[in-house]
């Protein structure tokens, strides 16, 4: 788990201060982790990364991620049934559901809310098409 004290900030062009996206990513595999850190951070976000939902809820990062990259096959609660409890607490924050079985479970991912479902692999374009999309809807 990446545990970072969040008011990430940067300038852009020496005068406007932006917050930089908090990204969450819940997924259990550590190489897969690793390398969306890397992919987030080449692309200007700041990410906090989880192998469970339940390290994610007790993390305190809850109110302060912008996007949360959830993979469907996670210890404990698995990724759907932990998409399912945030939506029925109404969980405001935009989801990228990922996972091995992507068709299997779009259906029932974008019906609980899911802003996209991609299968892995997935390319680094269709995830921060993704990431773009949930942060900036139409």
């Amino acid at each position: 788990m990446n545990a970072l004290s969040r008011t990430a900030y940067r300038s852009i062009e020496g005068t406007e201060i932006v917050r930089v996206p908090l990204i969450g990513v819940i997924d259990d595999d550590a190489s897969i982790r690793d390398a969306l850190s890397s992919l987030l951070h080449l692309a200007g976000y700041d990410c906090a990364l989880f192998e469970s939902a339940e390290a994610f809820l007790s993390s305190g990062h809850i109110d302060e991620t912008d996007c949360l990259i959830l993979d469907v096959r996670l210890p404990g609660a698995g990724g759907l049934e932990f998409q399912r409890w945030l939506a029925e607490r109404r969980y405001p924050t935009p989801m990228i559901v990922v996972s091995s079985d992507g068709d299997a479970v779009r259906a029932s991912a974008l019906a609980r809310g899911a802003v996209a479902v991609l299968g892995k692999p997935f390319s680094p374009e269709a995830l921060l098409g993704a990431i773009h999309s949930a942060l900036h809807p139409s």
